[in-house]
């Protein structure tokens, strides 16, 4: 684990919105649309890997349990995203204690308009070689 001591979420006092036995729920700021929500175990976690079963479990109740509540609300549909990038140092945007990102998303949003719509062209066909590739490396 690496800055420990710095980190905003191990300590997160009124940004908590909602909670269970080992994990939470905040509003993520900076957000990249209205509602973006983080969900992230209260014990410091770096790797996805490190959970304990429980922390999944609760992770992922909460996760369904915003999702379900911003869906009609916030947004037509959600993204789930999470990102391990231990070669990033840790800034305003990147923090080392593992998060969920749930994102409400709707048809041509702010996120859509300004990047995902230019995605089109970073897309490439999968070959054999990468498959099977792929295939060995996750037997």
């Amino acid at each position: 684990m690496t800055d420990v001591i710095d980190c905003p979420f191990c300590e997160p006092q009124e940004r908590v919105l909602k909670d269970n036995a080992s994990a939470q729920v905040m509003l993520s700021d900076p957000r990249k649309v209205p509602g973006h929500l983080l969900v992230m175990p209260k014990r410091h976690v770096e790797k996805p890997w490190d959970m304990t079963e429980q922390e999944v479990q609760d992770v992922f109740e909460l996760i369904f349990f915003v999702e379900r509540r911003l869906i009609g609300q916030l947004g037509d549909g959600c993204d789930i995203r999470q990102a391990y990038r231990p070669f990033l140092h840790q800034d305003a945007l990147k923090v080392n204690h593992l998060t969920f990102h749930v994102i409400p998303r709707t048809k041509d949003d702010y996120l859509y308009s300004v990047a995902e719509r230019y995605e089109q062209d970073l897309f490439a066909e999968l070959d054999d070689l990468e498959r099977e590739a792929v295939i060995k490396l996750l037997k």
